[in-house]
């Protein structure tokens, strides 16, 4: 087991949260793989978007819905700061984790996080393990209390 995953359940250990982390055969990079491999809509995946406020060079992590994407202009006014796409490096030393296996819990350093509301839409979603072969199922519920997140608007998150 990988040392990103095992902070992944170290943490929710922390949190008072029984994860079970599923390790899947193959990589599951995009929203659609992880679908499939779970075996569940497209909209029940969290997808871990990361951006950079380019004000103050702080990270700021999106939880969205699978079938979703983040509007960065609306979601830069929920903010309070202009962003842009956060680089590889930068996500992996404030992280701990690569991109294609961030999960919401376990940073090395704590970021502020945005769920969107449309992963309410349902009963469990599975987010990343901190690994690309690697996810947990929780409840929206349960990931926003253990994230300590604040709701995105519907504005922010269009369907694709």
């Amino acid at each position: 087991m990988s040392r990103s995953i095992q902070r992944v359940k170290d943490a929710a250990a922390k949190l008072g949260l029984a994860l079970a982390v599923k390790e899947m055969p193959s990589i599951t990079h995009t929203a659609e793989q992880a679908a499939q491999a779970c075996r569940c809509e497209l909209g029940q995946i969290v997808k871990s978007l990361v951006f950079m406020c380019t004000e103050t060079q702080e990270l700021v992590l999106f939880l969205v819905a699978g079938d979703q994407q983040v509007d960065i202009s609306a979601a830069s006014l929920v903010v309070g700061s202009p962003l842009k796409r956060a680089d590889p490096q930068t996500i992996r030393k404030q992280t701990g984790f690569a991109i294609g296996g961030v999960s919401p819990i376990g940073h090395k350093h704590k970021i502020p996080i945005f769920i969107a509301p449309a992963l309410f839409d349902h009963k469990q979603v599975w987010a990343s393990a901190g690994a690309p072969n690697a996810v947990f199922s929780i409840t929206p519920d349960g990931l926003k209390t253990a994230t300590q997140a604040r709701f995105l608007t519907d504005l922010c998150c269009k369907f694709i």
